[in-house]
């Protein structure tokens, strides 16, 4: 792998656009809703929705048709991923975020006044899962244009630190979504909180979406974009564009992405299983370990971003990736102790290494697409790859923990999907500044 281009005197010395700052807190609230969203909804899904949505008698069958809403968000982000990013290429990319953002904020409201089954029957269930479709498509089409609205405002040259504002979303969300939960758990009985006080949750996110919406609705489009209008270089069909003309960029950025994501699954959701069902620790213990590991990933994050627009990008991203799979093995040896220390440490290490490669994610991604594709591009490997990544790996983990009783075959999952991210970053491509340099230069000719 070879060493990025060192910057020219001109490129360089280029002043930070004034809407630098204002589009990069605009992209890390939009992706903290996102996962604001997705720790209240995961939470619900398991304590609150088979009692509210799906009271059939059968606690496991409520149980299952609950999470089955949890996985259609999921399922849903590739369309929103077609039809977002499709539009972001075309009419640009603060107008589509604009919508995403209420799209997902609106649906997560009516989530929380959505009457339960008691009251209107199976229209409740049914109304849950179109709400979670708009959600899932929100979120399909919200985050490529988070990471362009802050990567293209800011020094092309360094993308890995700017683009790291929509990466900060998962353990911003991950604490915002507790410190609501357990405040409400603090002042709030068993009875109240499952009467009402969930709702309290999902209705607290309209904050961030006013506040995000402020923030894009005064932001002019991106300088990139301006450009690409400028020269008449927007694509007639994106979508179609990407899937002929830059195959192996989308298959790169897709797999570079598939590590991360079973990763962040086993720190954030199936330690927690074993840690309780196996080790006999307390959900606190989990909870707290994690809470301070997302703590240390909101610094983590950034830091790791501006590391690869220093060093050689994949070459970081992949030291990351080859230690995380020798690094799982290790983890579990360190908790069999059942010491909660031990296990706060490990967890806090585990997601250290998810920051620095989630951190360059968005940069390694947009890059590997010409500007003139990168909303349809990025939206369509991020989607498709949280399908087959992230989505599936919380089952995968407990089938496998089932079926041994022990941390081996979930050690060698972690190792496969190193083996893929790694392939994935060795067919991408480094960081390439030409084109956007052209087109911002011959813009302000």
């Amino acid at each position: 792998m070879t060493t990025p281009q060192q910057a020219t005197p001109a490129a360089s010395k280029r002043k930070l656009p004034p809407g630098a700052i204002k589009a990069y807190i605009a992209s890390l609230t939009g992706t903290s809703l996102e996962y604001y969203d997705f720790a209240i909804y995961s939470v619900a899904s398991a304590l609150i929705f088979p009692k509210i949505f799906f009271p059939v008698g059968d606690e496991l069958v409520g149980l299952l048709l609950s999470f089955s809403t949890f996985a259609v968000g999921y399922l849903a982000r590739p369309i929103g991923g077609v039809i977002f990013g499709r539009l972001g290429d075309k009419i640009g990319r603060k107008h589509v975020l604009v919508v995403t953002l209420m799209l997902i904020g609106v649906a997560t409201v009516l989530i929380g006044v959505l009457p339960g089954y008691a009251a209107i029957g199976v229209a409740a269930p049914a109304i849950l899962v179109l709400l979670r479709l708009a959600q899932g498509i929100g979120v399909g089409g919200e985050w490529g244009g988070a990471v362009l609205l802050s990567s293209e405002f800011g020094n092309a040259r360094k993308r890995g630190f700017w683009s790291s504002a929509a990466q900060i979303g998962p353990p911003a969300g991950n604490l915002m979504a507790n410190g609501v939960l357990a405040l409400l758990a603090a002042t709030l009985s068993t009875e109240a909180f499952l009467s009402w006080g969930w709702r309290v949750a999902f209705l607290a996110s309209a904050l961030l979406v006013v506040f995000g919406l402020l923030i894009r609705l005064k932001l002019e489009e991106t300088p990139v974009f301006k450009a690409i209008q400028a020269h008449g270089e927007a694509p007639k069909a994106p979508i179609k564009e990407v899937f002929t003309k830059e195959p192996r960029a989308l298959v790169a950025a897709a797999l570079s992405r598939i590590c991360p994501d079973v990763l962040y699954s086993l720190f954030t959701v199936f330690v927690a299983l074993y840690a309780t069902k196996q080790l006999g620790m307390t959900t606190g213990n989990v909870l707290g370990a994690i809470l301070i590991g997302s703590a240390f990933q909101l610094f983590l994050i950034p830091a790791a971003g501006a590391l690869t627009d220093r060093f050689n990008r994949r070459l970081v991203y992949g030291i990351a990736t080859v230690a995380t799979a020798l690094y799982i093995p290790l983890f579990f040896l360190m908790i069999q102790g059942k010491s909660v220390l031990m296990l706060t440490i490990g967890v806090v290490i585990g997601l250290a290494l998810h920051a620095f490669m989630y951190g360059p994610q968005a940069a390694f991604i947009t890059e590997q697409f010409p500007a003139r594709l990168r909303y349809a591009g990025s939206s369509l490997a991020y989607t498709l790859a949280g399908v087959i990544g992230g989505a599936v790996a919380p089952l995968i983990f407990t089938a496998l923990f089932a079926a041994t009783g022990n941390w081996y075959l979930i050690a060698g999952y972690l190792a496969v999907a190193a083996v893929v991210t790694v392939i994935g970053l060795a067919i991408g491509r480094n960081p390439q500044t030409q084109e956007e340099e052209r087109l911002l230069q011959a813009a302000h000719a």
